[in-house]
């Protein structure tokens, strides 16, 4: 029998359903893109010090000085947390002595800001820090929230795999995008920051999870080219519009809840689209609804004005049929020899490109110079490495660009520890190459893992890979605050990470011009055709037999089979 994309192949390539497809699906991740990167702006820690009661016997003088100078980083500045204890100072004033000349400030005793905090309302008017006063002992919430984020984000990448790949690619993405609306809403009605969290924790259950239901459908309904250009320029690149109108807003609308309840409301655009955006036939294939697939896809040739053949799909005799029955988990992407060691390589290489990619995203607000235009900077900055990695998946092998990729982002953070002091401009350059590279990396892996794996597991396999990558996001907040013990350490930690999965790349199979396989059993065929033109894989995945021919261990028998059956 013919592969699917055979099949099909009358539909074309681009024509008014693919279209639709496309462009539909990329808009549903323009919202990602806001709650993604919105705690920068929901979360930020304004200038602030001890607030300090009006009181008619505290000279301007003394109300001057009752906040204590400290240095940080070499530089002198108002603590954050202390303050002179405001019943001395009061006594002080009455009695006409003068701070500095008539009394010793450093001999007079401190106290912790007992009446709150008075924060600086130059760049925002409120923020949950200055809401939830999340400063001095309670200063550990600010990362925290964000880990609580992407803690939501590694659950929704559990469940909404396996969900997807069970009940279907549709239905997951649109109830996740609801649910991602909805709770963001019920954010602006937060009255502690323990509601505000627990919210956000499903807010990022909903996120990943309509984002990975998005790209699979896509990438299983789009073939050839339209395909790379969806999980490149589609998908990523409105991920980055997204990420992009976020500091455009942020700056019009400085109050947090306002800023939530904007962000809300986009979820609300999407709801018709659920007549336009159809179940992936692929899937319904896989799951044995042959005549659903059928019916999508006749509609499908309708709208683009061609003739469907009588009979889309020919049986043929011996061949393998999907068993609607038959469920997978992600305990099949550990299941053998083969898989595993792919899914160990996977695994690194996700985890540190999301560790990196937010570390560096998240650190935006540290960088000198005004926090709105530093996050439309790391924003704009993923338009031009979603054009290279389009332009990689399309003309270059996977191994190559993914692997170069990640050396770039390596390579510019190692740097960064030899700029001298006096050009912190140029930090900041190397610090965005590094966030280019690792863009471009990022992209590279989620075309390539849908590549890798079969129809009937490619969802879990997604959904699994990004669960993992947000184990490395979750502690992605706490990166850059290592700094603290060595100025370069952060930088240094991921350089290496970065260079170490550049350097496991090239240990997988290459894709790069080969069919999507649909099962299990195919992918086994698939990678033992690689191995035996001289994939760099087969040393590490198979041992040679006596007489020199590859040998399957994985248990399938699907090499040596293939190896002496033309026919196979």
């Amino acid at each position: 029998m013919r592969g699917y994309e055979d099949n099909t192949a009358f539909l074309g390539e681009w024509g008014p359903f693919q279209q639709t497809v496309f462009f539909l699906l990329c808009a549903s991740t323009i919202p990602n893109g806001f709650s993604a990167f919105s705690i920068i702006f929901l979360g930020d820690s304004p200038p602030h010090h001890c607030f300090i009661p009006d009181s008619g016997n505290l000279s301007e003088a003394w109300r001057k000085a009752i906040i204590p100078i400290e240095v940080v980083n070499g530089q002198e500045e108002e603590s954050k947390c202390s303050r002179y204890r405001l019943d001395v100072v009061r006594n002080l004033s009455a009695l006409g002595y003068i701070p500095g000349l008539d009394v010793n400030l450093t001999g007079v005793e401190q106290e912790c800001c007992v009446d709150g905090w008075s924060y600086s309302k130059d760049i925002y008017q409120s923020t949950i820090v200055t809401e939830f006063d999340l400063v001095c002992n309670d200063k550990w919430k600010q990362p925290f929230t964000s880990s609580v984020y992407f803690l939501g984000v590694l659950c929704g990448s559990f469940f909404s795999g396996q969900l997807s790949d069970r009940f279907g690619r549709k239905p997951v993405l649109f109830v996740t995008m609801a649910v991602q609306t909805l709770f963001t809403f019920v954010q602006v009605f937060s009255q502690s920051w323990e509601m505000f969290s627990v919210l956000f924790f499903i807010v990022g259950l909903g996120q990943i999870s309509n984002y990975v239901a998005a790209f699979v459908l896509g990438t299983e309904i789009l073939t050839a080219t339209v395909r790379v250009l969806y999980v490149t320029l589609g998908v990523c690149l409105f991920f980055a519009f997204g990420y992009m109108m976020l500091p455009l807003l942020a700056f019009f609308i400085r109050d947090w809840r306002s800023l939530l309840l904007v962000m809300s409301v986009p979820g609300l655009v999407y709801i018709p689209l659920w007549w336009f955006i159809p179940e992936s036939p692929r899937w319904l294939l896989s799951q044995g609804r042959g005549e659903e697939a059928e019916a999508i896809l006749r509609d499908a040739a309708r709208r683009n004005r061609v003739t469907a053949p009588e009979v889309i799909f020919e049986e043929s005799e011996g061949e393998e049929k999907p068993k609607p029955e038959e469920h997978h988990s992600p305990l099949d992407l550990l299941k053998t020899s083969n898989i595993r060691k792919m899914t160990l390589i996977l695994a690194l290489v996700w985890f540190t490109l999301s560790m990196g990619y937010f570390a560096i995203s998240l650190n935006t607000s540290r960088l000198h110079g005004d926090p709105y235009v530093n996050c439309f900077i790391s924003a704009a900055i993923e338009v031009p490495a979603y054009v290279i990695s389009w332009l990689f998946l399309r003309y270059l092998p996977r191994r190559i660009s993914a692997s170069a990729s990640m050396l770039l982002g390596g390579g510019a953070l190692y740097f960064i520890q030899l700029v001298p002091p006096s050009l912190p401009s140029l930090s900041i350059a190397l610090e965005m190459l590094g966030k280019f590279g690792m863009a471009i990396g990022t992209a590279l892996m989620y075309a390539y893992t849908g590549e890798l794996y079969p129809t009937v597991i490619r969802n879990t396999a997604l959904g699994s890979c990004a669960m993992i990558s947000r184990v490395g996001s979750i502690l992605a907040p706490y990166i850059m605050t290592l700094s603290t013990y060595y100025k370069y350490l952060p930088y240094i930690l991921l350089g290496s990470l970065l260079v170490l999965s550049a350097m496991a790349i090239p240990l997988l199979p290459e894709s790069f011009g080969h069919p999507l396989p649909e099962t299990i059993k195919q992918m086994h065929k698939q990678e033992c055709g690689l191995w035996r033109s001289g994939n760099a894989f087969s040393g590490v995945m198979n041992h040679a037999s006596p007489s020199g021919s590859p040998t399957d261990e994985s248990g399938f028998g699907g090499c040596q089979e293939n190896a002496t059956n033309p026919n196979a």
